[in-house]
C-alpha cells in the first residue's frame, strides 16, 4: 500500500490520509441527504435516490483513489441535481426516466473524448493565469455556500444578500466552529479541519442544537424504484421530433457544465495538494475518465450527473496527498448506507467552517495572477467573481474565457493563445445564446 500510493514520496502517511478521507466525506456528507431531496421533487423515490446516491459516490471516488491515485472525491453534483429536477423534469416535462437516460449518454460522450485525449488537451491549453482565477473563484464559491450554511450571510430583498442574526443559536455555533478551526489551522495542526467539526457538532449536541441520531444501524433502501430505469422507459416513449430535440440540448446541457465544474473542480484541488507542474496535471486522463465513467454509472442506478466535489479541498486541507484519501472516503460512503441515522449530527451548521476555511486556503492562488497587466488581471477578475455571484462554477468559467482573448488581442497577445481558447470562445458565446432563449 505504500508503495502503491506512494506515501513517503508524498510526504504523508497512513494515519494522515485516514484522516484526510474522512475529513472529505464529513464535508461532503449533506449531499447523501440533500439529493434525495431535490430528486423526489421529479417524482423519484427518495428512498432508492439515497442508495444510489452512496454507491455512486463510492464507485466513483474508488475509481478516482485507485487509478487516478487523486484525493478527490465524487459524488452527484449540486447544480446539475437541481437542473435534472426543476429544469428538465418539471420544466421541460420530460420524465425523470429519460432525463436519466440523458444523463447516462452525457456520460458515455465524456468517456470517448476523454480517450481520444480532447478533455486533457482543453484542460492543458487553458492559461495558467486562468487556472489560478478559477480556483480562487471556487474558493470563494465554496467560502460563499459556507457562510449561507452558517446564517451569517442571508437573502435580502433590498440588497439581494445581507448579514444574518448572528443571534441566533446555531448561527453561534457555526461562529464558534469556525474560530475553533481558524485557531487550530493557524497552529498548523494536520487535521485542523476534522477536529473543528468534530468540536462543533459536539458542542452542538450538548447545547441541544443538533439531535443525537435516532439509532445507530438502520436498514439500506431498496434501489429496485431506480436501477436501470434509464433504459426501460426507451421502449415505452413516444418519440416526436421535439422530444428528440429536447433531449439533445439536454444532454449537451449535462455534458457542458459537467466539463467544465469537473474542469475546474480537479484542477484546483490538485493545484492545492500540489500536483500541477509546469501548468500540466499529471495523470489527468485517468481522472477525467474517472468522473465520466462515475456520471455514467451513476444514472444506471438511479441518480442525476456524478462529479468531482470541490469539498474535497477540505480533506486536502488536513493532509490528504494520496488516492488512498479517496480509497477512505469511498468506503465511508459505503458504511453511510447502513449508518445514516449518524449523519444527522452532520448538519450545515457543522460543516460551514470548514467550507470556510477551505475558500480561505484556495484563494490564495489569487497572489499568482498578474493585476498589473490589465489583459489578464480583467478576465482573471471576472472569473472570480462571477462564480460566487451568479452561484454557477461553469458561468465563472465562461465568462472569463470570453473576455481573454478579446483583451490579450487588443494587447497584441494574441499569438500566446493556445487555438482551443478560440473555439472555448465561441462555444461559450454559443452556450450564452442558448441560455437567453
Amino acid at each position: 500500500m505504500n508503495r502503491y500510493f506512494e506515501f513517503a514520496k508524498q510526504g504523508t502517511t497512513l494515519k494522515r490520509e485516514s484522516l484526510a478521507g474522512l475529513t472529505t466525506f464529513l464535508s461532503m456528507a449533506y449531499i447523501l441527504f440533500v439529493n434525495p431531496l431535490i430528486l423526489s421533487d421529479a417524482g423519484m423515490d427518495q428512498g432508492a435516490v439515497f442508495t444510489a446516491t452512496a454507491l455512486s459516490a463510492a464507485v466513483g471516488t474508488l475509481i478516482m483513489g485507485i487509478i487516478a491515485k487523486y484525493p478527490i472525491a465524487l459524488a452527484p453534483g449540486m447544480g446539475l441535481n437541481a437542473f435534472f429536477a426543476y429544469t428538465v423534469v418539471i420544466g421541460l416535462g420530460i420524465p425523470w426516466e429519460l432525463a436519466l437516460f440523458g444523463v447516462f449518454m452525457s456520460g458515455i460522450i465524456f468517456i470517448g473524448i476523454t480517450l481520444l485525449g480532447v478533455r486533457e488537451k482543453v484542460i492543458n491549453a487553458i492559461p495558467a493565469e486562468l487556472k489560478y482565477a478559477v480556483a480562487a473563484g471556487i474558493g470563494l464559491f465554496i467560502a460563499f455556500i459556507g457562510l449561507k450554511g452558517a446564517g451569517i450571510v442571508v437573502g435580502d430583498e433590498s440588497t439581494l444578500v445581507g448579514l444574518g442574526s448572528i443571534t441566533s443559536p446555531l448561527t453561534l455555533l457555526a461562529s464558534f466552529g469556525l474560530i475553533v478551526t481558524a485557531v487550530l489551522m493557524v497552529k498548523g495542526i494536520h487535521g485542523g479541519i476534522f477536529y473543528g467539526m468534530l468540536i462543533t457538532a459536539l458542542t452542538g449536541i450538548i447545547f441541544g442544537l443538533i439531535d443525537l441520531p435516532s439509532g445507530i444501524v438502520g436498514a439500506v433502501p431498496s434501489l429496485a424504484p431506480t436501477f436501470g430505469a434509464a433504459f426501460s422507459i426507451l421502449g415505452e416513449v413516444e418519440w416526436t421530433s421535439q422530444l428528440i430535440v429536447q433531449l439533445i440540448i439536454v444532454i449537451l446541457t449535462f455534458l457542458f457544465v459537467d466539463f467544465f465544474d469537473t474542469a475546474g473542480t480537479l484542477y484546483a484541488v490538485a493545484n492545492q495538494a500540489g500536483y500541477v507542474k509546469d501548468n500540466k496535471l499529471p495523470r489527468a486522463g485517468r481522472a477525467l475518465l474517472a468522473d465520466s465513467s462515475a456520471t455514467s454509472i451513476g444514472a444506471v442506478l438511479g441518480t442525476s450527473t456524478t462529479t468531482a466535489y470541490i469539498e474535497s479541498s477540505a480533506g486536502v486541507a488536513a493532509g490528504g496527498r494520496t488516492g488512498f484519501t479517496s480509497v477512505v472516503t469511498a468506503m465511508l460512503f459505503l458504511a453511510a448506507m447502513f449508518f445514516s441515522p449518524l449523519l444527522v449530527v452532520v448538519t450545515e451548521t457543522v460543516t460551514a467552517p470548514a467550507l470556510i476555511i477551505v475558500g480561505v486556503l484556495m484563494a490564495s492562488s489569487l497572489r499568482l495572477i498578474e493585476w498589473n497587466k490589465l489583459e489578464i488581471a480583467l478576465p482573471a477578475f471576472l472569473t472570480v467573481v462571477a462564480m460566487p455571484l451568479t452561484y454557477s462554477i461553469a458561468t465563472g468559467i465562461a465568462i472569463g474565457f470570453i473576455f481573454y482573448p478579446i483583451t490579450m488581442l487588443v494587447k497584441g497577445r494574441g499569438r500566446e493563445i493556445n487555438p482551443i481558447m478560440y473555439v472555448l470562445f465561441f462555444v461559450f458565446i454559443a452556450y450564452f445564446a442558448f441560455l437567453g432563449e
